[in-house]
Order: C-alpha cells, then structure tokens, then sequence
C-alpha cells in the first residue's frame, strides 16, 4: 500500500509541477484577460475553445465529444448566433497527455482570446487545466460523469456527480446482481476516487469488495486482471469497470476469450457507451450493463431531434451518447447564460448560469448553485444492435452532490456559489 501510495503521489506531485510551469509561461492577470474578452466580442464574432483529445488513448471517445459541440455550434450558429455575432470555435488536441491540456488551455486563453473553452474528459486533464482556468478567473465547460469531490468556481459540469451515475448503479447492482463486487479501473483520479466512495458505500449497505485493480490509461496488458477475477469469483460476481479509453477494447475481448459472461460475470461500466460499443464490437460487450444519464434510446422528442441532427450531420451509420449529448448541452446552456447576461464578460455569464435550464435530449436539466446540473439516472444493458435497452431510472432529475456523502471526510458539505458566505465548500 506504502508502494502504491507514493506512486499516486508522484503522479499527482508531476502533474501539478507541469501546472505550474505552464501557468509560469502564460501568466497575466484576471483583470487583463477579462479586457481581451471583452476587445474580442466586440467584433463580428465570439470565439470559444474546445479543447479534447483528438490522438492518444482518449481518442477513441473525445472525438465524438467534439463533434457533438460543433454540431451545438453550427445549430447556434444558423439560428442567428450569440447576442447576434457568430460562435467561432478553435480546437486544441490535448493528445491524452495532461500538461498538454494545461498548455493548450494557457494558449486558448492568452493567445486565442476566447471567451469559454469547452473540454477534457478525464479527471487527470481537467485538475490539470484547473489551475490555468484559476489563476486566470477564466471559464470551463466539463462535459463527462466524474467522481466529484470538487467544486470549481471556473467550471461548470454537465457530468453526472456520483449521487448522479456510481451510487445508483451499486445500489441496483446490490438489489439485482449480488453483493460480491471486483473493481476494475484505469490508474488516475477518477477510477480509484470512485472506487473509495463504492468501498464507502459497500461498507454501509452490506456488499463485499473480493478484489481490486487497476491498469494505466492506455495499457492492454489484461490478461493479469483477468486471472485474479477467476481467482476472487469463482462462482461468479459483479465487475465494477471504470478504465477509460483504449483499454477496454482488451479487458472485453480477453473477458469473452476467458469465457466469462455476462450472464455470470455481469461487467457494470461507467465509460461505457454506444460510441466505445461500435468500436470495441458489440459480440464483446452484448448483455454487459453502463449507468449514464443518457442513452440513444431515450423516448423524447428533443432527443429524437438530437440524434436525427448529429447523424445527418456525421453519417447515419453514427451513434450518439452520454458524454456527447452532456457536452452538446452545454454549449446551448453557456449560449443561454450569455444571451441573459446580455454580455459575454466572465463574472455576468457566471452569474448567469445559474438556474439556466432545458428539456435536453436526456430530459429537464438545470445548472444548481453547485455549478453541476439536475440529471435523470439510467441503467442500461447492452443489447444485439450495440445500443443499450434501459432497465432501470429515476422518475426525474437528482440534484448533485459534488461532496460525497458516504466518505467520512466530504459527508454533510454542500458548494454554493451564489451565496458568497457558502462558497464551494460549506458545512450543510
């Protein structure tokens, strides 16, 4: 355990060291960006960043992302735009490496000008930019489901929180699947965050942890993690996958080759989507289950709206999902915040985002005091066509708890920002 513990502390300490020298390098003050945001959305059009990666392990899910916020941009767009000027989107490639995301972000910002940027997917690239959005009072947009523990007054998520995705699914895992639980995650913040807040909750409601590992982002040496699941579940059991990218194109192939199914080894996903489906091969993950709070196969018209647009956009062969849709809403809720401030200055659109709602393709969102929004939770199982049947959600949207209420350490705080004695942290 001493081991592991100073790995992560490495990790973290390299990856805050590259924070700061990229913030050495770009540093101006809030006051100075705020004047170029100003200068800049004054002309004919309002630039924005977007900011994922477009090579590297990611890859194989921010592409999609970014599609879904061009898609929301070009809509905007032919709609008459933002405060009558046209969105100009710049796209960065933050290549799956994390002081590349701190880089790209100081670049967006100082030398691009933008107003907001939306970007990252992993927890690992968006504590890297934090500090850049921070100690230059600027905005992010973050689109994907997280483990919470944060509350940025620089950013605005449209992720689930765990209350939101995790909690839910452990708690219908423990009702529907058993109470034995394997937990299989990428080595980074989010997996092994998550997987504290499931001991947590395992802890309290009666579930057994038999084992746990982890694989670096990237890395498709399963075969290991493979042999311990027979070892801990021989008779079978819950698999709790939270690996990212790439890496799960191995974990399921060797899986099926182990010969462990889904009808005894059900894999309970929380990256898991149509888009990593139809590229990992639906005969690998057909009957695994995924908690989001969106799928393809979500009965709305907004949403029937959404994914006719993005596969007349993209080709019809194209499939929506969660972090897409979350990342596509988030643009028209930032365009909303602008259009009510009336202005695109940081501290009004801030101030404006607040209680910005919409029937999204998911079903009714709204941006709480937290800077998180209201989502709706849904379990879904993997079907023969690659798309996933729902078995099981909410009545309605859940509020966020960015602090987690089974950790010990977050248990009874809430974030606040439009109470300034409250903040992002404050004892409820």
């Amino acid at each position: 355990m001493a081991r592991l513990g100073r790995r992560k502390f490495l990790t973290y300490t390299s990856a805050a060291l590259g924070s700061s020298i990229v913030l050495k390098a770009y540093a101006k003050s809030p006051a100075q960006a705020t004047a170029q945001q100003i200068a800049q959305a004054s002309g004919d059009k309002i630039k924005v960043g977007i900011l994922h990666s477009l090579s590297g392990t990611m890859a194989i899910s921010e592409t999609t992302v970014v599609d879904a916020e061009k898609l929301a941009i070009k809509e905007i767009n032919a709609d008459g735009g933002v405060l009558g000027k046209q969105i100009e989107a710049i796209v960065e490639d933050g290549a799956s490496d994390w002081p590349t995301f701190a880089e790209k972000a100081a670049k967006l910002i100082e030398q691009d000008q933008v107003v907001t940027v939306f970007g990252c997917w992993t927890s690992a690239s968006r504590q890297a930019v934090l500090p850049v959005f921070e100690s230059k009072n600027h905005m992010l947009w973050y689109p994907i489901q997280y483990e919470g523990q944060e509350c940025s007054r620089n950013i605005f998520y449209t992720g689930a929180t765990p209350n939101q995705q995790i909690e839910p699914a452990v708690d219908w895992l423990l009702a529907n699947k058993g109470t034995k639980f394997f937990l299989v995650g990428s080595d980074y913040v989010f997996p092994r965050t998550a997987n504290t807040i499931i001991k947590e909750q395992l802890a309290v409601k009666g579930g057994e942890i038999v084992g746990e590992d982890y694989l670096p982002l990237g890395n498709t040496e399963v075969t290991p993690i493979i042999t311990k699941i027979r070892v801990a579940l021989p008779n079978g059991g819950i698999i709790f996958n939270s690996l990212n990218g790439d890496s799960n194109v191995a974990f399921f192939k060797q899986m099926q080759g182990a010969g462990l199914t889904p009808e005894q080894y059900p894999v309970m996903s929380v990256s898991i989507a149509e888009e990593e489906v139809r590229q990992i091969g639906k005969e690998y993950l057909r009957g695994h289950y995924a908690a989001w709070n969106y799928f393809q196969t979500v009965d709305t018209p907004a949403n029937q709206k959404f994914v006719e647009a993005f596969r007349a956009e993209y080709g019809q062969d194209r499939v929506t999902n969660d972090p897409m849709e979350a990342a596509y809403i988030m643009v028209y809720l930032w365009k909303q915040a602008v259009e009510k401030a009336g202005t695109t200055e940081l501290e009004a659109v801030r101030a404006a985002a607040i209680g910005q709602s919409m029937d999204a393709p998911e079903g009714f969102v709204e941006m709480k005091p937290s800077h998180h929004i209201s989502k709706t939770v849904r379990i879904g199982q993997i079907r023969d066509d690659g798309l996933f049947e729902i078995v099981w959600s909410t009545d309605g949207p859940i509020d966020p708890l960015p602090w987690n209420q089974f950790v010990p350490e977050t248990k009874g705080y809430g974030c606040d920002w439009s109470d300034p004695n409250k903040g992002g942290r404050y004892q409820m």
